[in-house]
């Protein structure tokens, strides 16, 4: 019971997430950013993502070459690329 509580939450927070954040790129357009505004602006939000991810990949204990699969997967479809 605990697990399927569990497995919920991570699920809601998963979506709600990707739901709440759009990518990365298309912040930046919405902002009209461009130049050295844009690169920096997409560095942090490239940064922040791989944490999220990371974050995301430790609560699903992943380790090896399935976090780092994970984790870049989630950092590509966070950044829009």
């Amino acid at each position: 019971m605990v697990r399927i509580l569990a497995a919920c939450l991570l699920s809601f927070y998963a979506i709600n997430a990707s739901a709440a954040d759009s990518s990365c790129s298309s912040q930046a357009t919405e902002k009209k950013l461009a130049g050295a505004a844009k690169t920096s602006f997409m560095g942090k939000c490239e940064r922040d993502a791989k944490a999220s991810c990371d974050a995301a990949a430790g609560e699903k204990k992943l380790a090896g070459a399935a976090k780092t699969s994970f984790t870049n997967k989630c950092v590509k479809d966070a950044v829009g690329g």
